[in-house]
């Protein structure tokens, strides 16, 4: 739709980035895009954890964001020093610490957490 070209996944370029074997990386995609399929077939909550950018949710068909703090300094290129604009960042739900329990963010306390 769109007019968009789908590509195929490069798994040799991934592997190159990763440091790791084709087969290892084509095996890891695979695996990990099966599971998320079968959890999200079932509803089960999921956690995508994105190193240093944050935590993306998906509960049933609710998706979330949330950012740590250093990556949000990070884009907006300065510290958020301001209490006020941090509180509200909270209040949002968009801001998340990384010492977290990431089951603490959904609303069952049960999610399976990618990567592994």
């Amino acid at each position: 739709p769109g007019g968009k070209k789908l590509e195929p996944l490069k798994y040799a370029r991934v592997a190159v980035e990763a440091s790791v074997s084709r087969r290892k990386a084509e095996c890891c995609i695979l695996g990990t895009t099966s599971l998320l399929y079968h959890c999200l077939e079932k509803g089960v909550s999921v956690a995508f954890v994105l190193r240093d950018v944050g935590v993306l949710l998906i509960e049933g068909s609710k998706v979330q964001m949330r950012f740590y703090p250093d990556f949000l300094e990070k884009v907006i290129g300065d510290r958020i020093q301001d209490s006020a604009t941090l509180k509200a960042l909270q209040k949002l739900d968009m801001v998340v610490s990384q010492e977290v329990p990431i089951a603490s963010l959904s609303f069952t306390g049960r999610v399976i957490i990618f990567p592994k």
